[in-house]
């Protein structure tokens, strides 16, 4: 949550406001969880994001500043000197820069080992939106809109497995530059990098043998997934891919990639909130579907639905089930990937009751209570064990 918006800019009591305690109990558990105050540990991060884009970018010391979560030069300047005891620009005069001739900036972000990158990278490929993401020889890419500060920026993304060591190694368009922070918490939550594999598989026991460190796939924009959740309703994941890519294309926003297949940016919650179900419809999706989708992008849009992790999870499956034509399933596999709930478990999903061997939803929802709190990730085990996974 941190990493989406400073402290600076948003106060620690709207954060803890969120979290539905006060900011004097905030405090308090941060402490005693990491040793410093809320505040300290927010510096830190922005600081060794500020380094890193100062060794590793051509960008101004300025631009350093901001995209690093900084209010204003003065203030980074000042704290910089504070921690390390000289000027920003001593790095540039004293560390090698790796800057790309194509102007792209990279970063290296680590994980807990094991990590079944093959799995997500399956999962992922499977149900990709053509124009919008792709996934090819084990590197996953996107298109990127992301609003930050009051400015919407484009631009794309890649991502691939690390060679060397347990790093996902992250590539970006420098037009994204000013937006990193919430960009790669959001790079974060799609790749389920908070995942400690140790605890979960150790949960999960037999079941996680076969594929130690797999993940539970997030996502990159969670009402693009919520969207997609709807349309792959009582339908094959090709049918739903193909579906999501008619919606991609009809109503995203067409953009410039390196990339062929990287075309269109996924509509945003606050453009499809002013569409009619009827406008939906016409591009062969039905009408009951569109009328979900829709009132999906209207709560989004209004900020009664958050769909984002750390959001309230309760909330947030009250209002989904509340939604026309959103049911249990629907409403638990948004919690699963969009919120990141680890113990959300869509019962009624036809994979998992053929995994489980069951036909009664009742039995498979006491079946599960095993694996509390990840249950989400036994669902996971549960459809990568059969031949072909159904969402």
């Amino acid at each position: 949550m941190m990493e989406d918006r400073t402290l600076d800019k948003t106060g620690l009591d709207a954060i803890a406001a969120r979290l539905g305690v006060t900011d004097r109990h905030l405090r308090r558990a941060f402490r005693a969880e990491f040793g410093v105050a809320p505040v300290e540990f927010d510096q830190t991060q922005r600081l060794l994001l500020a380094k890193r884009l100062l060794t590793d970018t051509p960008l101004p010391i300025a631009e350093v500043a901001f995209a690093s979560g900084f209010g204003s030069v003065r203030r980074f300047n000042a704290l910089f000197r504070q921690r390390y005891r000289f000027q920003p620009n001593r790095l540039r005069g004293e560390m090698r820069q790796r800057v790309a001739a194509d102007d792209t900036l990279y970063f290296e972000l680590s994980f807990r080992p094991p990590f079944d990158w093959s799995g997500l990278c399956g999962f992922l490929d499977a149900r990709a939106i053509p124009g919008v993401e792709s996934l090819e020889g084990g590197r996953y890419r996107r298109c990127v809109a992301i609003n930050h500060d009051g400015t919407r920026h484009l631009g794309w993304l890649a991502i691939e497995m690390s060679k060397k060591k347990p790093t996902l190694r992250v590539s970006i368009s420098a037009s994204l530059a000013k937006a990193l922070p919430p960009l790669l918490s959001r790079v974060k939550a799609l790749m389920d990098l908070a995942c400690n594999p140790a605890e979960v598989d150790g949960a999960l026991g037999a079941l996680a043998k076969r594929h130690p460190g797999l993940r539970v796939p997030g996502a990159f924009d969670g009402f693009e997934l919520g969207v997609r959740a709807i349309l792959g309703q009582q339908v094959s994941v090709a049918a739903a891919r193909t579906l999501a890519a008619r919606f991609a294309a009809s109503f995203g926003e067409p953009i410039e990639t390196p990339f062929p297949v990287l075309t269109t940016v996924f509509p945003d919650a606050e453009l499809v909130a002013d569409l009619t179900a009827a406008r939906v419809a016409q591009i062969g999706i039905p009408l009951a579907r569109a009328r979900s989708v829709v009132a999906l992008a209207q709560a989004v849009a209004d900020g009664s639905l958050v769909l984002a992790p750390h959001a309230d999870v309760d909330a947030g499956l009250e209002k989904l089930r509340a939604l026309p034509g959103v049911g249990e399933w629907t409403a638990q596999y948004i919690a699963m990937r969009a919120l990141a709930w680890p113990d959300a478990f869509p019962h009624t999903d036809l994979g998992v009751m053929k995994a489980l061997g069951e036909k009664d939803a009742r039995r498979v929802l006491a079946a599960s209570e095993a694996w509390r709190p990840w249950r989400a990730y036994a669902v996971m085990h549960l459809w990568q064990s059969l031949t072909k996974e159904r969402t």
